[in-house]
């Protein structure tokens, strides 16, 4: 088996963490390159259902990366994905998969260092809490049963 690269996930609005790994990417600043980011119109749209799906579809952790607090573009989008988030640890926590695989993150368009900082914070904190548990038991099940002969 080889070395554990953490399938990550980034739900970014499109008007300030968006465009700050935008930014990122335009200075040229390093992050690892397995984080898959997604589009939304506002982290506010991110749903409980869609953070639980991504975790049960393979992703090893998931940042939710949102305007800074107070400054969301629909006014308070941010305040509601947090809350959500919050939600989400928790039943993590309690079905045994680890809350802090999930993170919620705020930053203006202008952070693209914070950006950076806050995708390789994600990162180092995944790849020490190890595969998806969800991961593990697909790979798990998965495996050929083999019949030793007599």
């Amino acid at each position: 088996m080889g070395r554990f690269e953490p399938k990550i996930l980034a739900f970014c609005c499109s008007y300030c963490s968006y465009a700050a790994a935008d930014l990122a990417g335009a200075m040229r600043l390093q992050y690892p390159g397995n984080i898959k980011i997604i589009k939304v119109p506002c982290t506010g749209k991110v749903d409980l259902i869609h953070l639980l799906l991504a975790f049960e579809q393979g992703a090893d952790g998931i940042m939710v990366a949102g305007c800074l607090e107070g400054n969301c573009h629909f006014l308070s989008g941010n305040l509601r994905a947090r809350q959500r988030v919050n939600r989400v640890m928790a039943i993590l926590d309690r079905i045994g998969l680890e809350g802090d695989r999930l993170a919620m993150f705020n930053l203006s368009a202008g952070m693209g260092a914070r950006f950076a900082e806050m995708a390789r914070e994600m990162y180092a904190q995944v790849l020490k809490l190890g595969p998806s548990p969800i991961n593990i038991a697909r790979e798990t099940a998965a495996r050929p049963i083999v019949e030793v002969a007599a």
